[in-house]
């Protein structure tokens, strides 16, 4: 029987845009996940300061409702175009600090690390990930893409801690022997 035990936790993942912000939220415990929400932000209107406004305004909002203890966010990645990156970086930063009010844990994940714990290959499509999502989560249809890739996240995170803990168990097994 494991001895760090593992209490309910609601865990916010944000696949950040600066045109569309993917929110996925999910409640994990010991075997169980289940799905609570999941959207995006359109904030593709307005000036670059209104767009990054409305994320963090809506974040803020979804954090005061669903009271995330933990959230998984992308990391930012720099592809082709540098100056893509410094605005995904600035509406990521937006998003992030809307959740600072809940002092939550915060855990960064690479694109292609979520891809790989969820689909099994960290080149899968946004297809993939919809499907996967879909299937581990049990959901009646596909979630838009921005919201799979946040929910995407959200499961990393929360693969990640279960792992975590069982080997934190496996080593106190050795300690005791």
């Amino acid at each position: 029987m494991s001895k760090t035990p593992i209490t309910k936790q609601r865990i916010l993942g944000i696949d950040p845009g600066s045109r569309l912000t993917g929110f996925g939220i999910i409640d994990v415990d010991v075997k169980l996940t289940t799905y609570v929400a999941s959207g995006s932000v359109q904030s593709a209107r307005g000036s670059f300061p209104e767009r990054l406004q409305l994320i963090f305004q809506s974040i803020g909002e979804i954090v005061a409702e669903y009271q995330p203890q933990i959230v998984a966010i992308e990391s930012v990645f720099v592809h082709k175009n540098a100056g893509s990156a410094l605005k995904l970086g600035q509406a990521r930063a937006a998003a992030l600090c809307a959740t600072f009010c809940m002092a939550a844990e915060v855990h960064e994940y690479a694109p292609r690390e979520i891809k790989q714990a969820i689909v099994g290959t960290g080149a899968a499509t946004k297809e993939q990930v919809q499907h996967m999502v879909t299937s581990l989560l049990s959901l009646d249809g596909a979630p838009s893409a921005d919201a799979a890739d946040a929910l995407a996240a959200a499961l990393c995170c929360a693969h990640r801690q279960r792992m975590h803990v069982r080997l934190n168990d496996v080593a106190e097994m050795r300690v005791i022997r």
